[in-house]
């Protein structure tokens, strides 16, 4: 094992065990890449509601009513993984739900509103379920110092498997066009395709990733009445957490400007560029590829000057993103806005989630990872909600929109400054001792 990634691990950690995790970030995010960002998005605006008015709003509040379930469910889920060691085991139900709905997706057509709205509620619950579940595990397998770099080279990966299965729908789509298909025929395949990689790239996390944790639960009480007492307990003892409390809410934040890009990307570069399916999926091809270099450059550069720092310097990059982008009138400004965009979302997401394994008690990561997946969720019902809000008001002004999307990330980095890693860290572990004797 190479020294660097030996400093990086827990003892007992095999450098499988991180491939095995990483790969569920590669098996995943084909689904945000193809569904919520490049293809589907697009497809469901202008084909499945006909372009309607309210075609961009439909899209946003069917996203906003999954992760509303997710809200509801994710500290409920993270209690119980914790209390069962069963975090795998929902990992597994999780991912064969997104799989199944997203390949339904294949009879989304014009005419078959509801059927849509209904895989795509269900797919993108199924799939942020599982996202909040493998975070867990990254604390059991990287140190304190070394989670930015392990979470990181996960975010990578993810990339490159975006990238994958982007790849792989873009030269059927290709080849379909060249064929003389339209848009209803091929883009359904791309939902067959998009599913079939996700089942097979999450093999080695389901076989291969071990279960490190055991279960803590007392045998008589009930399962779900331990998961609500973890909860409420958590959420009495808030006050112990201020950095955590504090970076939540900047996330809850800066991530509902993220999630404006990734869910509205393609709709923006239809829109309000005039781009075509194939120059809309290239765009995001791009964007795929740096923020693929962004989450494993910015992993190092958390690692070396401090997560609340390198976040700081990334929400600046994405105001100026925003801001690019929203005045692109030709193609070149918007392509810059584009890779830009790429290296701070690699570097947004790895370091966030980093940085909430810092800030957590070690018995209580799935717990912990739940509240920040609860965080995520209201942001990702916040930003796109009120990007179509917008859109809707103005007649379909894109470009506005997007201008009051930086509200998002300068008001994270305003609650940012407060956040302070190494009093969180020692407020965490003071949390963990007084836990551990609770229990001896």
């Amino acid at each position: 094992m190479r020294p660097a990634l030996r400093a990086a691990l827990l003892p007992g950690v095999r450098p499988r065990d991180v491939w095995a995790w990483a790969m569920y970030d590669f098996a995943n995010s084909g689904y945000t890449t193809v569904v919520i960002t490049a293809l589907f998005s697009a497809y469901f605006v202008a084909v499945v509601a006909d372009g309607q008015a309210w075609a961009t709003l439909a899209w946003t509040a069917a996203l906003a009513v999954s992760y509303l379930a997710i809200l509801a469910s994710a500290p409920l889920i993270g209690a119980f993984a914790d209390l069962r060691a069963a975090k795998k085991r929902l990992l597994a139900l999780s991912t064969a739900g997104c799989v199944l709905f997203t390949a339904l997706l294949y009879f989304a057509q014009p005419g078959a509103l509801w059927l849509a709205v209904a895989c795509l509620v269900l797919s993108n619950f199924f799939f942020g379920t599982g996202e909040n579940l493998v975070a867990a595990f990254l604390p059991e397998l990287a140190c304190g110092r070394g989670m930015g770099r392990v979470s990181g080279w996960g975010w990578g990966l993810g990339y490159v498997g975006g990238l994958f299965t982007l790849g792989l729908c873009l030269a059927w789509i290709a080849w379909a066009e060249n064929q003389g298909q339209a848009a209803t025929a091929y883009v359904p395949v791309a939902m067959l395709i998009t599913a079939a990689v996700f089942a097979l790239a999450s093999l080695p996390t389901l076989l291969l990733l071990p279960e490190r944790a055991a279960p803590r639960s007392t045998p008589h009480l009930g399962q779900a009445h331990d998961a609500w007492r973890e909860v409420a307990r958590t959420l009495r003892e808030a006050a112990r957490f201020p950095d955590l409390r504090r970076f939540l809410l900047a996330s809850f934040f800066y991530q509902a400007g993220v999630n404006v890009v990734i869910t509205l990307a393609a709709i923006y570069a239809t829109q309000a560029m005039g781009f075509t399916t194939q120059q809309t999926l290239l765009l995001v091809l791009a964007v795929n590829v740096a923020a693929a270099a962004g989450a494993l450059l910015f992993g190092h550069v958390q690692d070396r000057i401090g997560p609340v720092r390198t976040l700081a310097i990334v929400l600046v990059a994405w105001l100026l993103t925003v801001v690019l982008a929203a005045l692109a009138q030709t193609p070149g400004p918007f392509w810059a806005a584009a890779h830009l965009a790429g290296l701070c979302l690699g570097a947004s997401q790895a370091g966030g989630r980093a940085l909430v394994g810092l800030l957590s008690p070690p018995s209580r990561r799935a717990e912990f990872f739940g509240f920040w997946g609860l965080a995520m969720k209201l942001s990702a019902i916040a930003g796109p909600l009120s990007y179509g809000l917008v859109t809707w008001a103005t007649g379909g002004d894109h470009r506005r929109a997007l201008l009051l999307t930086g509200a998002f990330f300068l008001a994270g980095l305003a609650l940012l400054a407060g956040v302070r890693a190494g009093r969180g860290r020692r407020a965490a572990l003071r949390a963990e001792r007084d836990f551990s004797e609770v229990l001896t």
